[in-house]
């Protein structure tokens, strides 16, 4: 295996191993895709990436991250991204959807904002909700958890977005199970303090989620690719690590999940994490070989020759470049000149193909 050479992941083949990551926009109006994000992600698809994926997309509109975040919790919500969609695809790449729910890290303001939390006079709202009534941070919005009801509410909602962006023309579909939102407050402990069926065990905290892949895989059609982005350590004394990833990966891949898109990092905000080049990639190999299921590596991966080690190693199935991208919309085309492999460059830009 290497970077350039294509992947097939149940019917849907990838003309590389090399996505864009989910990057938050903040540029939307009632969860609306914007010209922007038409032009920022199909950049990245003419750049030759073989996956491109939205930003976190809420499923209910207290599951938006700000009030700027992307949304599908309504048909209204469908038209432009499936332009956005249809334009990846006629570029030769695979669009894909991250689905997500904020949790407790929802009613806060951009990044570019601060991203602290928003009361309701500044766009925010209330309630928000988790597993149990903990705050992120001191500071942060107190949760309202949520009961049986309201766990089935957001399952549904998970299913339902699953229709939509099968309706846009989405291939793949992410689900959002990392960075300390509410599927990952679910799993980890150090958010997760339920005494009934949904937490204690890993089993049971896994209930959740197991209820939201079970219901997207019943909108989803089979041929087309189930992803999920974990945090595959908390990075923090009594959460969430790297042997629970693996029996995660175990656990889910016969519901339905193709590829496990690992990350890490989100649910304690005192975590130490030890950040350097390609840090995740660890992650990546033990839940691709002990897993048994198909991986990503993300996190700090930027040269080349990096990547391509990556995909050699047999430590991912798939590289995933998150800043990198905003760098250089056309990392994939630059990235074959310097490793020596062909790739096609758009039409339009043939001349300019040295």
């Amino acid at each position: 295996m290497h970077l350039f050479e294509p992947l097939t992941i149940r019917e849907i083949m990838f003309r590389n191993r090399i996505a864009v990551s989910p990057m938050c926009q903040y540029s939307c109006e009632d969860g609306l895709a914007q010209d922007w994000h038409l032009v920022h992600l199909g950049a990245r698809a003419v750049g030759g990436a073989a996956l491109v994926i939205t930003e976190a997309t809420a499923v209910t509109p207290e599951g938006r991250i700000s009030p700027a975040d992307l949304g599908l919790w309504k048909d209204a919500q469908m038209e432009p991204l499936a332009r956005i969609a249809s334009f990846i695809g006629k570029q030769g790449a695979v669009a894909g959807v991250q689905l997500a729910h904020a949790g407790r890290k929802a009613s806060t303001a951009a990044s570019w904002l601060g991203g602290g939390p928003l009361d309701v006079a500044g766009g925010g709202w209330r309630p928000i909700y988790a597993p149990s009534s903990i705050p992120f941070t001191p500071e942060s919005i107190v949760p309202e958890a949520l009961d049986k009801a309201g766990i089935a509410r957001i399952v549904r909602a998970f299913g339902d977005a699953a229709r939509r962006s099968r309706e846009c023309g989405f291939k793949v579909i992410e689900i959002h199970g990392a960075h300390g939102y509410l599927l990952n407050e679910f799993l980890s402990p150090l958010s997760n303090q339920r005494t009934d069926e949904y937490g204690g065990s890993l089993e049971n905290r896994a209930r959740m989620l197991r209820e939201v892949i079970e219901a997207i895989r019943k909108e989803w059609a089979e041929r087309l690719p189930l992803f999920l982005r974990i945090s595959a350590s908390d990075w923090a004394e009594g959460g969430w690590t790297i042997e629970d990833s693996v029996a995660l990966a175990r656990m889910v891949r016969p519901l339905g999940v193709d590829f496990i898109d690992c990350s890490s990092g989100g649910s304690a905000p005192h975590a130490k994490i030890p950040a350097g080049p390609g840090y995740q990639v660890p992650f990546a190999a033990r839940v691709r070989h002990e897993g048994g299921v198909m991986t990503g590596a993300v996190g700090m991966i930027t040269a080349p020759q990096q990547a391509d080690q990556i995909i050699r190693n047999g430590d991912a199935d798939m590289v995933l470049l998150a800043r990198e991208f905003l760098r250089d919309p056309y990392w994939p085309l630059h990235a074959a000149r310097a490793l020596g492999q062909e790739i096609s460059w758009p039409v339009q830009y043939g001349r300019a193909k040295m």
